[in-house]
């Protein structure tokens, strides 16, 4: 295993070519690589595949860019030349299929890693029919796979959208190596065993860590520890066998130390322990490389990619995320373990970014999965707990870290020449917070641009558990100090909470709950993410097996009707009453938009769930969310932060 992603510094082009034209001006033939994405390029550290790119190209490798080719022609791919060593394959920042449905099946019109946010641009399962795509252009050239699509769907699965168990995606998509998790370290492996191999080919990649292939028992290293899973067939047979192979493998991720391995038909996917996380001197290294921060020039008047507009100027400090909520991608893809940048190396990338030619001094967002754990860890050895979050019930003893370090950061940002304004768009993790109430009123007070985002999902008790999410007291004690701070230095200011309908356990009653409280309160919400069974989460097997993960029955809405009835109780139709779910007018003929964006987007001038950037979700990185915007009513009238009414 490569000890380090760390090498001196190759030199680079301004852009990672795309076209015959650019490796003709580099003096290629033909590349060693071909990365395949299912977005634009955007030569930015948040997104996956130029960050590969640039960690590849750094230690020698020749990198081409296909991004979002024509899937029904080989030659799209074929004019670049037959790589050297490998293809990669990666569906977007977001999964294919979040990416093109709502949480109702319905097409979505839009697609904010396009240029001027065009829709159907990359294939449904795009790591299956671009890996199909690569075969045939290049017979025989190994193909690795990663990112959240894949990652996530490494095992046997549920597919909300067949309504059925799917299996692993290395048997769909024939691919010959799977990266799960961030994939830098198993990619450059990858290239490095290829490249010395005499003959290169797939069964050289048997191994790697943080990887997945098909093979059998023998291949597990003797003596290692092993996770078995419910087989395929298992699963298919018996849905409580779903939620075994969900937790097995969230436990595989968190404790690092075991290969596991799936029986499916007469074969077997492997799946080697995780990669070494990177160290803060390899993150440095990785985010000092030389990106454009822009769209690669292939799109100039193509129109603006929205999601490059929205992360163009914010700054990953870390990665990881110690909440471990259910239904989050993080925890199986990033894992709860947190690696943060030095401060040295965040206050260099400030420097550079002001050489940016869009750049006027507004730096979106300093932070992660979320802004306040920036060098956050735990003092138990990796591998004694067992808990399944850090932050819930209760914020663990061990979980470590400094809130006024991070608030410090903060304001030496906002020193430097240049630089007019610091916002935390990744919001904050309310709980961890409060532990030094002190210094989060600074952040309130000086790092939030009118709007701060929150994620209590729900309110109910059961709920907040089955989302292994802090208890209600605990966002209510938060929104009174944020209220009183605000106050305090005469800025108007809000919360902008994310809120979910249709969680496994959450029952109708649960969510008139939730309305009543919200109504309380005068607040009334334009979006609420229905929940989407996404691959691979706790969350998603509680939703299939309709128990928790104990094996209790619990109440699930699983038919679109009943989502929806949860749905409507916070977003009414206009055309009935929310009260009773009867007619209760005419029904108009343009429905209303009631449904979220992708679960997983990127942060920055907009924001995204959870502050996510497509970085966090590719087999390297964090996607398109608009803020879920309340109507704070006072005296019968509404306002907002812009508009204020007399």
């Amino acid at each position: 295993m490569t000890k380090s992603i760390i090498a001196k510094k190759q030199p680079q082009p301004k852009f990672l070519p795309m076209t015959r034209a650019e490796m003709d001006k580099l003096g290629w033939d033909r590349p060693d690589i071909i990365l395949v994405s299912g977005d634009s390029y955007i030569d930015h550290p948040s997104f996956g595949i130029p960050l590969l790119g640039r960690v590849l190209s750094a230690h020698g490798f020749k990198v081409a860019i296909a991004c979002q080719p024509d899937w029904n022609d080989p030659k799209a791919l074929e004019k670049l030349g037959r790589p050297r060593l490998y293809a990669g394959v990666s569906a977007g920042a977001l999964d294919s299929m979040v990416a093109h449905y709502t949480s109702f099946r319905k097409k979505r019109s839009d697609d904010a890693y396009t240029p001027g946010g065009k829709a159907g641009t990359r294939p449904n399962r795009a790591c299956i029919i671009y890996t199909n795509l690569i075969k045939k252009a290049f017979k025989g050239l190994p193909v690795v796979i990663g990112g959240i699509e894949a990652s996530l769907r490494r095992i046997s699965h549920y597919d909300f959208w067949t309504d059925k168990i799917r299996k692993p995606i290395l048997m769909d998509s024939k691919a010959d190596l799977l990266v799960y998790g961030m994939g830098e370290r198993a990619m450059l492996e990858a290239a490095i065993l290829l490249s010395q191999a005499e003959e290169p080919s797939a069964s050289d990649l048997k191994g790697i860590p943080g990887t997945a292939f098909m093979g059998t028992p023998e291949d597990v290293e003797a003596g290692a520890k092993l996770t078995e899973l419910p087989s395929h067939q298992e699963i298919v047979d018996k849905s409580r066998q779903l939620m075994t192979a969900t937790l097995a493998l969230e436990e595989q991720v968190h404790f690092g130390d075991s290969w596991a391995i799936q029986p499916v038909d007469k074969r077997h996917v492997v799946i080697t322990p995780p990669s070494k996380h990177l160290s803060t001197e390899e993150l440095d290294w990785l985010y000092s490389l030389p990106y454009a921060r822009l769209p690669h020039p292939i799109y100039n008047n193509k129109g603006r990619i929205p999601a490059a507009d929205m992360i163009e100027f914010s700054i990953t400090s870390h990665r990881g995320c110690g909440g471990g909520c259910s239904f989050c991608s993080i925890a199986m893809h990033q894992g709860r373990h947190i690696r943060s940048r030095s401060r040295k190396s965040i206050m260099n990338e400030l420097k550079r970014m002001q050489d940016h030619p869009d750049f006027k001094g507004s730096v979106s967002d300093i932070g992660g999965p979320s802004a306040n754990m920036w060098n956050a860890h735990c003092s138990l050895e990796r591998g004694k707990c067992k808990r399944k979050s850090c932050l819930v019930p209760k914020v663990c003893p061990n979980f470590k870290y400094d809130q006024k370090a991070n608030l410090k950061l903060l304001r030496d940002a906002q020193k430097m020449d240049g630089i007019k304004h610091v916002r935390v768009a990744s919001g904050v993790r309310y709980d961890l917070g409060q532990k030094d109430r002190t210094s989060l009123k600074d952040i309130f007070k000086e790092f939030v641009g009118g709007q701060l985002k929150v994620a209590p999902e729900h309110i109910a008790p059961s709920v907040l558990k089955h989302m292994r999410k802090p208890d209600l007291p605990i966002f209510e004690s938060f929104l009174e100090m944020f209220a009183a701070e605000s106050k305090k230095v005469g800025k108007e200011q809000y919360v902008i909470p994310y809120l979910m309908s249709a969680f496994p356990g959450c029952t109708d009653n649960d969510m008139r709950h939730l309305a009543s409280w919200l109504a309380a309160r005068g607040w009334k919400p334009r979006q609420v993410q229905c929940f989407i069974p996404t691959p691979g989460t706790v969350a998603t097997a509680m939703f299939y097996c309709e128990t928790d993960p104990a094996g209790n029955k619990i109440y699930v809405a699983k038919t679109d009707a009943q989502r929806l009835k949860q749905h409507r109780i916070l977003i009414p139709d206009p055309g009935r009453d929310p009260r009773a779910g009867k007619q209760g007018g005419k029904q108009g003929k343009k429905k209303p938009s009631t449904e979220n964006r992708p679960a997983s987007a990127p942060k920055g001038k907009k924001g995204g769930r959870k502050g996510r950037k497509p970085e966090q979700e590719h087999s390297g990185g964090k996607g398109n969310n608009k803020p879920k915007i309340f109507n704070r009513k006072e005296k019968g009238k509404s306002f907002t932060r812009k508009k204020k009414t007399k």
